[in-house]
């Protein structure tokens, strides 16, 4: 509390927010296709007739191929009538055979996954046949109709469209680009959204996009310049609290939208951007890439919450030239019961052979995928047909092995070289991630947390240089109240990384919550002088300020942090109180006028004016 006269109180905010957590947010990837056409006739009995393309072969290629091969999608030419098929009769019997086309990477597993495109060998037969027979139309009357396609939004006009502020210019020439646009969303409440469906820009130029949720706009600074977007393959982004909630956001050609399931809403709350991350191939000659992203609202919030779990292992990254079968392990025990709804590998142009699988309690051991020729081009988030429970003790596994030999036709490096982790597509990575839902969880708290924790813990042991390993571990036991254990952690995490920003303030915090105010100073200090903008550094140094006394000095704080968020009614209210305390009346009423403007329900700010206008009216 803050007194301001004889009996009037000023009261506060919480001192200090939490510290972010450092999470990748990824995003939703069906599988290349999806079933929206009537499944193709079976080959029954097509050994004993002649087989041609109406009664035989189009209604496998209208259900598995025509959605990419079509006008206005990425695939090179259409597959839509008997003359373009015949055109492209040869190739097709290759690609159906070696299995490069349809493009769905995992085996067969007992494990299924939903919209599978993989061929069954009698049809990959039948179009052999086809060929080899003189690939004949047939009859009329057994052609049936072309596959429909929805044209413009696939789930119909979204509830809020958005489009990136400036296009990017594609170079004609040179390696792949990776672009990130911000798109800002435009609502003054929290809202869930049932689907997102994204536009990347011409789809011929798109490799893949997926979008990350960013929660505190933190990433807008990075900008090249305002609205433009910027650069890189992998980004980072902080969340302000606890916020594992994620769904899987992705899109590649021939993606159909996701809904999510009733109570799996995706919250998205004021403030928030989304993150569009593209890859983009060149042409020739320049390109104009301007995505839009439409978002499908739902008047029910969620009930359930998923989240990622990341398994990796980059630091074990070290691929000698020459080595064909370099392999990469990664194991993670899980601390409480999940069903399993999605998973998405990733690796770069070395990977050769993916694999996750799971060994229950009792010594049961059930495939999650295996993909035995990885294939960058064609990654894929990969939804299970049923949620696949993983009881409490569950030790989930990957297996990558990776192929930096001159046998790589797609090795990037021609004669190979050494490879080690990074973000750029001729560095590797060993990434996992699953889409799980906590189950059967009956102890009080986020069960999101305690996995959350674990998995932190657990990357800790296995690399103590891992930065963000601490980090993650100290936000986690911060948010669990372990405040001596969280400023180890932290400490741990500055020696690693001694100018990191995020780390210096959450350090500041976890010591100003333990009311070790002189100690936390210099942290915030620290993240202000790496960061002169950091919106969260000046809110708690001006908390830390305001206990102290120093109100002058509470204000300046304040009213920096407002530069950067003029919007936040938190910081307007301390400000607002901090010229209350220095006798600065009108000036403070305004700001607490202001803070109700931003948010009608802040109490604190109310109460704080209920008392000022007394305290004023007194005199």
């Amino acid at each position: 509390m803050l007194h301001l006269g004889p009996g009037v109180n000023f009261l506060w905010p919480a001192p200090a927010k939490w510290p972010p957590v450092l999470l990748l947010g990824l995003c939703a990837l069906l599988p290349a296709f999806a079933g929206r056409f009537p499944q193709p006739a079976k080959a029954a009995n097509s050994s004993e007739r002649q087989v041609t393309f109406n009664r035989d072969i189009a209604p496998i290629i209208f259900h598995s191929c025509s959605s990419c091969h079509r006008p206005g999608e990425a695939a090179p030419f259409s597959l839509l009538t008997y003359e373009d098929v015949k055109k492209h009769a040869r190739q097709i019997a290759e690609v159906t055979r070696t299995r490069n086309m349809p493009p769905w990477l995992p085996a067969p597993q007992e494990l299924k996954f939903a919209d599978e495109m993989r061929l069954p060998d009698a049809q990959i037969v039948l179009i052999q046949r086809w060929v080899d027979g003189g690939a004949v139309e047939g009859a009329t009357l057994d052609l049936p109709s072309q596959p429909k396609f929805v044209e413009g939004w696939q789930l119909g006009t979204p509830d809020l469209i958005l489009t990136a502020e400036k296009p990017l210019v594609l170079p004609p020439q040179g390696t792949d680009t990776y672009w990130n646009f911000i798109f800002p969303i435009p609502i003054r409440e929290t809202r869930w959204v049932r689907a997102i469906e994204i536009r990347p820009g011409d789809k011929r130029y798109v490799h893949h996009a997926n979008i990350l949720v960013d929660r505190a706009g933190s990433l807008r600074n990075r900008e090249v310049a305002p609205g433009a977007g910027f650069g890189g393959m992998e980004i980072r982004i902080e969340s302000q609290v606890f916020d594992p909630d994620s769904h899987l956001l992705f899109w590649k050609p021939g993606t159909v939208p996701y809904v999510e399931p009733e109570g799996m809403a995706l919250r998205l709350d004021k403030g928030t951007d989304l993150i569009l991350n593209t890859h983009l191939q060149p042409s020739g000659k320049p390109e104009v890439i301007q995505p839009s992203i439409g978002l499908y609202f739902t008047s029910k919030p969620a009930t359930k919450l998923p989240m990622l779990l990341q398994l990796e292992n980059d630091a074990k990254l070290d691929i000698p030239a020459g080595e064909k079968n370099f392999e990469v392990t990664d194991e993670f025990t899980l601390p409480i019961d999940v069903d399993l709804l999605a998973i998405y590998p990733h690796a770069h142009y070395l990977g050769k052979e993916i694999q996750a699988f799971a060994t229950l309690p009792d010594g049961t051991r059930e495939t999650l995928i295996h993909i035995p020729r990885w294939n960058l081009s064609w990654q894929a988030v990969y939804r299970y047909e049923q949620p696949a429970l993983l009881p409490k003790g569950t030790a989930v596994t990957l297996r990558y092995v990776y192929d930096n030999s001159e046998e790589n036709p797609l090795n990037p490096n021609q004669p190979p070289v050494r490879v080690r982790a990074g973000n750029r597509s001729n560095d590797e990575m060993c990434h996992l991630w699953l889409q799980v839902l906590p189950v059967n969880y009956a102890a009080q708290g986020d069960p999101r947390m305690v996995l959350q924790q674990a998995l932190a813990r657990h990357n800790v042991e296995k690399n103590p240089g891992d930065f963000e390993a601490h980090y993650n571990l100290a936000a986690m036991l911060q948010a669990r109240g372990e405040l001596d254990n969280a400023t180890r952690e932290y400490a741990t995490a500055l020696r690693l990384r001694p100018d990191d920003a995020v780390a210096n303030n959450a350090m500041g915090t976890a010591l100003l919550a333990r009311g070790r105010a002189d100690e936390a100073s210099p942290y915030l200090r620290a993240a202000l002088k790496t960061r002169p903008d950091y919106f969260d550094a000046h809110y708690n140094l001006g908390n830390l300020l305001a206990l102290r006394g120093d109100f002058e000095g509470a204000s300046q704080q304040f009213s920096l942090a407002l530069r950067t968020q003029p919007d936040d009614a938190n910081a307007e209210a301390n400000l607002g109180s901090a010229l209350a305390e220095m006798g600065k009346f009108a000036e403070a009423k305004s700001h607490l006028e202001r803070a109700l403007q931003i948010d009608p329900n802040h109490s604190l700010a109310k109460e704080n004016l209920e008392e000022l206008q007394r305290e004023m009216n007194q005199r």
